[in-house]
């Protein structure tokens, strides 16, 4: 079997897409679609299904790229770093969210960036969940920190830890809300007329932590819209309006009194952080190191 049509069948499967991964291999759509072609007459099954947006794999498809792309992942790192110059480091690229991989897994991971023989180097990218996952899939990274579990067999999750989301306000704003006992007395409803500090409009961190905690929706529509937790933090400790941040994010704020706890539910909220390879790359020895390596470092993380 011919390794450049399997390598444009992976492709194809991990882009979900004849279009998207012929931009990831630099070929034309139509030399995509004639390989797969090919390829399917050499097997005698169809490997997509076509639909209005992009391909699905069928059962055979999703066979054939559990077996083949682990294989072909180890080519490629062997073509990439070469026989030769055992000198040279290899590269891990790591996506996740900016914040939790600037905090958190950036400084665990380089710890192991020196030559010491099994160092490498490191290459970090920032998305939400989403995009990182189909970066994974496309093969633009080696390990991916993701709050959404994938689907599939392509990609192999592992929990690495949770985060406690805390309700935060400057301590003007607390003893506002607080010192009037209305949050104790009727929950949420104190806080309908409070601004709130968020990364989208859809107010997705506060909308989860009433959900969870007060069993209802959020009534005050967003005030500073800012993409990145530590705005957010910043913005509520100079007074702008309540947030919903992790706690490992806002622990220091809270130690020094620049932002205020709110609320203190029994159960808190918790999100789970979720490190992701492609199915087979953890016999990599460099992306194996740097996944025991965080595996390990989450637990100091508390």
């Amino acid at each position: 079997m011919d390794l450049a049509l399997l390598r444009t069948f992976v492709t194809v499967h991990r882009a979900g897409s004849f279009t998207r991964a012929a931009a990831l291999l630099g070929l034309s759509q139509p030399a995509v679609t004639s390989q797969i072609r090919t390829l399917e007459r050499q097997l005698g099954r169809p490997l997509f299904l076509r639909q209005a947006r992009g391909v699905t794999p069928t059962t055979i498809g999703d066979e054939l790229a559990h077996k083949a792309a682990p294989h072909l992942d180890a080519l490629v790192e062997i073509a990439e770093t070469g026989l030769d110059d055992e000198s040279s480091l290899r590269t891990l690229h790591l996506a996740g969210p900016p914040e939790f991989t600037a905090e958190r897994a950036l400084p665990a991971l380089t710890e192991l960036t020196g030559e010491d023989g099994q160092g490498f180097a490191l290459r970090a990218s920032f998305g939400n969940a989403e995009e990182t996952l189909e970066g994974l899939a496309a093969g633009h990274h080696d390990l991916a920190i993701s709050t959404a579990r994938p689907r599939g067999a392509l990609l192999t999750a592992t929990p690495l830890c949770d985060e406690v989301h805390v309700l935060v306000a400057s301590p003007h704003r607390a003893e506002q809300i607080i010192g009037s006992g209305l949050l104790r007395r009727k929950g949420a409803h104190a806080l309908e007329d409070v601004p709130v500090v968020e990364v989208h409009e859809s107010l997705p961190f506060v909308s989860r932590y009433w959900a969870s905690v007060f069993d209802s929706r959020p009534a005050a529509p967003g005030t500073v819209i800012v993409p990145d937790l530590r705005a957010v933090l910043a913005c509520a400790a100079a007074g702008a309006g309540l947030a919903v941040l992790p706690r490992y994010l806002c622990a220091e704020a809270l130690e020094r009194g620049d932002v205020v706890a709110l609320h203190h539910p029994a159960v808190p909220p918790l999100r789970t952080y979720f490190l992701v390879v492609r199915t087979g790359t953890l016999a990599m020895p460099h992306v194996a190191r740097a996944h025991d390596w965080l595996l390990r470092a989450a637990d100091d993380w508390g």
